[in-house]
């Protein structure tokens, strides 16, 4: 079993803070810190660890916003450019890796009067981690400002920074705060991607990807307006960076993003979907089989996902997507697919008994149907 997310931060990693922070500055009590950070942590989850370290730091770091972001900027670990983050880690080298998080927290908390210096402190934290949830008071706080500096961020020699630009700004960053004037409106952020689109780094590229798709969940009209900009000229990295920031939409069968990868025209030909077994517990799988029959006399780019009309608690249904297959269906060509399809439970989704209705799409349109019973 993997072990918890929470366990990232703990004790040992609680003592080498204490430790480093003292390196960086003779007075720090590291014993005090370390009693109050680590007080009942084995009862608390992730989010609320870094909650109660920053509240120690709080509680131990001088008064002075300047002169305790300076402390935590003489207790870090040397930067690098690596995009591999495994390698982050805190150590006698200073500090790296999870500990930055309650450090950005810290920083989110005690620096929004202080904007100009919280950002510089902040450019130094992403480097050995991110700092993508710290910045987004900042961004709520001082919109104008915090834009500006992320837009001179864009050209800076880190891959680390450049990606905070895009990853710190995204409207629905998972686990991190809201950006709802974001979600209302994206188009301050949209500077900021343009620029990086094409950044010589994947780690940020995927950024840029995550936050279009972000986009695309509010406004799928600016990314369908984005793809008629920057899609035609795209290189393959672009390409790939602008197929990736599409998925939702063409999950959900968005006609115009569909057309701009020609990927609108109905299957011509005839699909048949399968599901095995009929009947099945609660925790178990079943298998989907697809058949495509091209009737074409040329070759068909087609998109295969599926939609399973999930049952709810109260017995009603909600439809979700899953991502299938991307094919080139040859000239009177039969093609055969399988997808295994878990039931497991999980923290994110719950299945319940009842009649699952299945739909198969292609290229957004549903062209075959099927259903399986799940019990309890």
């Amino acid at each position: 079993m993997a072990e918890p997310f929470k366990n990232l931060i703990d004790r040992r990693l609680l003592a080498t803070a204490g430790a480093q922070l003292q390196r960086a500055w003779a007075k720090f009590p590291c014993a005090e810190f370390v009693r109050l950070a680590s007080d009942g942590l084995d009862r608390l989850e992730l989010k609320a660890r870094v909650l109660q370290v920053a509240a120690a730091l709080e509680a131990t770091l001088p008064a002075d916003f300047d002169r305790a972001a300076a402390v935590l900027e003489r207790s870090l670990a040397k930067a690098t450019d690596s995009a591999e983050l495994k390698g982050l880690v805190a150590g006698e080298h200073g500090l790296a890796g999870w500990i930055i998080w309650p450090l950005g927290e810290f920083v989110a908390r005690r620096g929004l009067p202080h904007p100009e210096r919280a950002l510089t402190c902040l450019r130094e934290l992403t480097q050995r981690l991110t700092a993508e949830f710290a910045i987004r008071p900042f961004l709520i706080e001082h919109e104008e400002l915090t834009l500006r500096t992320l837009r001179q961020w864009c050209s800076d020699p880190s891959p680390h920074v450049r990606r905070l630009c895009s990853e710190g700004s995204r409207p629905r960053l998972p686990w991190g705060l809201r950006l709802q004037r974001f979600c209302q409106d994206p188009s301050p952020t949209l500077p900021i991607l343009a620029a990086l689109q094409d950044d010589p780094s994947d780690y940020v590229r995927r950024s840029v990807a995550n936050h279009l798709n972000d986009i695309a969940k509010d406004h799928p009209q600016v990314i369908a307006g984005w793809l008629r900009e920057h899609l035609p000229a795209a290189g393959p990295q672009r390409r790939a960076l602008l197929k990736h920031a599409c998925r939702t939409l063409i999950k959900q069968g968005d006609r115009a993003v569909l057309a701009a990868w020609g990927l609108d025209r109905p299957l011509r030909g005839a699909a048949e979907l399968a599901i095995a077994p009929q009947r099945v517990q609660v925790g178990g799988a079943v298998e989907l089989a697809v058949t495509l029959r091209s009737a074409a006399k040329q070759a068909q780019k087609l998109v295969v996902d599926y939609v399973v009309h999930r049952v709810r608690k109260d017995g009603s249904t909600a439809p979700k997507v899953w991502k299938g297959w991307t094919l080139e269906l040859g000239a009177g060509e039969t093609r055969e697919l399988v997808r295994r399809h878990s039931l497991q439970k999980v923290t994110t989704r719950t299945d319940h008994p009842g009649r699952h209705a299945v739909e198969l799409l292609v290229n957004g349109a549903v062209v075959a149907r099927g259903a399986f019973e799940l019990r309890g």
